[in-house]
């Protein structure tokens, strides 16, 4: 019988809340010190479940990413998928790669072709969506089309994207977004206008640009950014100077009051409290079907001044409020369930400690659905039945029980090990968790998959 452990009181209360030791027998997908293998945090299964796909990153100079690549989890055998044909001292950089959901297509962080210097290096503002089939062929193509010259392409950027995610259909990437024009402008004029904001692009919508060295001369889909950053909130404002942390709200948005479905992206939002002091807010933003239209705030490929603005029909939300809390604020990956009817992010609890709460994407209060002594370490990863939650606190993996009933917010321990795990990604039929865990392997420490399963039937 599974020892049982006491975690801590529940909030406010005077429940005691059990954590059940029952750790699962985790397994090491990837070996070897050749190279890292980094999940980061993004949707890493192929839709058959078979393979994961992963960078290989060396230490925090992005640009000398090498290598995207995937393992089949049965037998760890690794597969190149793609490696940039010039690679140096620039660039151009390759990482953060996702699986489109529905089809062998990965996506991933792609910095300029043939960098050549200071110039044209990798940067925030400076990469793009890698498009790149599963069977390993190489061949690449860009999601989103890259244009820094006035007067601009409508559908096109102007910057950098990253953190790229499919939406749960496919036909959507999401991104968070640096620009280039805009920040150019604030050096010159001695402004910080390096901002911080987020875009989707709707695939099958292709945008034509003018040639260039450094990127190729069309994107696959249709770009626009649907949240507003502004270097200078107004102190008590819902106005934000920073998005980030985003992800899409449901594997088909979220239900909306008159039952229709609502596309939409859950992000943190950095704003200012009255005082003028910075604060981590959970948003959401809905996004308009047809996004070729330009809304009021502007034109969709910007200017030489001001960011690309929204299209018609976006409209960004605040939905937490913690300025007056003991312990304000928000922080962490904004996460969805697969239903899109619960949005997780980390709040801290009475003891001020970190803990994952969940809001409901149309508003109301959040609800606290971790109660683990001393917090949590990371985001929740949402099981595909919208039942149970994945988190990391200390060396251990954590499943949390976020179904309604008397069993809301107990967890039990998955898998434990020596260092943090992180990274957290489930199968696409809940029947594994895989992370990444730093291991000592030939006298160094190198990133490595490992993998653990789950029964839901009997957690």
């Amino acid at each position: 019988m599974p020892n049982l452990r006491i975690f801590g009181l529940v909030a406010g209360g005077v429940l005691l809340l059990m954590t059940m030791q029952s750790s699962a027998q985790e397994r090491q997908i990837t070996h070897g010190s050749a190279q890292n293998h980094e999940l980061d945090n993004n949707d890493n299964f192929s839709p058959d479940d078979r393979f994961l796909v992963f960078d290989t990153r060396s230490g925090p100079d992005l640009s000398q990413a090498r290598v995207i690549a995937k393992v089949e989890i049965a037998t760890g055998e690794i597969t190149q998928l793609y490696t940039p044909q010039h690679p140096n001292a620039f660039g151009p950089g390759v990482l953060a790669a996702s699986y489109a959901p529905d089809r062998d297509e990965v996506i991933f962080i792609h910095g300029p072709l043939q960098p050549t210097g200071a110039e044209d290096q990798y940067e925030k503002h400076r990469r793009i969506g890698g498009i790149v089939s599963g069977d390993g062929d190489g061949t690449i193509r860009f999601a989103d089309a890259r244009d820094t010259q006035a007067p601009y392409t409508p559908g096109a950027l102007r910057g950098g994207t990253h953190r790229h995610e499919f939406s749960g259909d496919g036909k959507w990437v999401g991104f968070t977004y640096n620009d280039a024009v805009v920040r150019a402008h604030g050096l010159k004029t001695g402004k910080h206008l390096d901002l911080r904001t987020i875009g989707v692009t709707k695939l099958g919508h292709p945008v034509q640009v003018p040639a260039s060295p450094q990127f190729l001369s069309h994107g696959e889909g249709y770009s626009v950014l649907v949240v507003v950053v502004t270097p200078d909130p107004k102190p008590g404002s819902d106005e934000i100077s920073h998005a980030a942390a985003d992800s899409w709200v449901g594997q088909n948005g979220y239900r909306r009051d008159d039952g229709g479905r609502q596309l939409a992206r859950a992000f943190i939002g950095t704003t200012r409290d009255k005082h003028g002091e910075p604060l981590d807010e959970l948003y959401i933003v809905d996004i308009p079907e047809e996004v070729t239209k330009p809304g009021p705030l502007g034109p969709l490929e910007g200017t030489d001044t001001h960011f690309p603005m929204p299209p018609a029909g976006a409209v960004q939300r605040r939905l937490t409020h913690t300025a007056e809390a003991k312990f304000p604020g928000c922080e962490g990956i904004a996460r969805s369930s697969h239903d899109g009817s619960q949005i997780s992010f980390r709040m801290r609890d009475a003891q001020g400690d970190w803990q994952i709460f969940l809001i409901s994407p149309t508003g109301g209060e959040p609800q606290q659905a971790t109660f683990v002594k001393g917090g949590v370490d990371t985001d929740a990863r949402w099981h595909p039945s919208g039942k149970f939650i994945a988190f990391v606190a200390g060396d251990k993996v954590l499943v949390a029980d976020v179904k309604p009933g008397a069993d809301f917010g107990k967890s039990h321990v998955l898998s434990d090990g020596d260092t943090a795990a992180y990274a957290l990604v489930w199968s696409h039929d809940g029947e594994t968790l895989a992370y990444n865990r730093s291991v000592a392997t030939d006298g160094k420490n190198v990133t490595q998959i490992f993998a653990v399963d789950f029964n839901q039937s009997a957690p």
